[in-house]
């Protein structure tokens, strides 16, 4: 069963853009203990968000995990993962973080509850009511 999750990326490190133009990225970087745990919980087809963090705060975008964890290449010592994604589309109405919080639906949402977290979990219940908000038909 397809699992939804959500990763964030400051655009003025790894945008949407670059995303696309590359088409199968290794999501490294991560160096929280729970964000590691949620990377090394995805499984190749589920779905995540793509969230420009920063300035923009929006998801942006869809991915597909094409890649399960495995060692990041990133990582100069630990046991930090990463996950390969690939660009699946556009939001065609950015989702914003301002609009999520108006929303009393999302308050379980970790992207609400913990915000400097840079992979969350997300239910199927928040999954299609934040793809109904950007007009997400995939």
């Amino acid at each position: 069963m397809t699992q939804y999750w959500l990763v964030k990326s400051e655009p003025e490190s790894f945008s949407w853009q670059q995303q696309v133009a590359n088409g199968v990225e290794p999501w490294t970087g991560v160096r929280n203990h729970t964000a590691k745990n949620n990377l090394k919980a995805m499984k190749r087809g589920d779905r995540a968000f793509f969230y420009h963090s920063g300035s923009s705060k929006e998801i942006v975008g869809v991915t597909e995990v094409v890649r399960e964890a495995y060692p990041d290449p990133t990582a100069e010592s630990g046991d930090w993962v990463c996950v390969d994604v690939k660009a699946i589309g556009l939001m065609p109405k950015p989702v914003t973080l301002a609009a999520i919080k108006q929303d009393p639906n999302f308050a379980t949402l970790l992207l609400v509850r913990q915000s400097r977290l840079s992979v969350v979990p997300v239910s199927h219940a928040h999954w299609d009511r934040i793809c109904r908000m950007g007009a997400w038909k995939g």
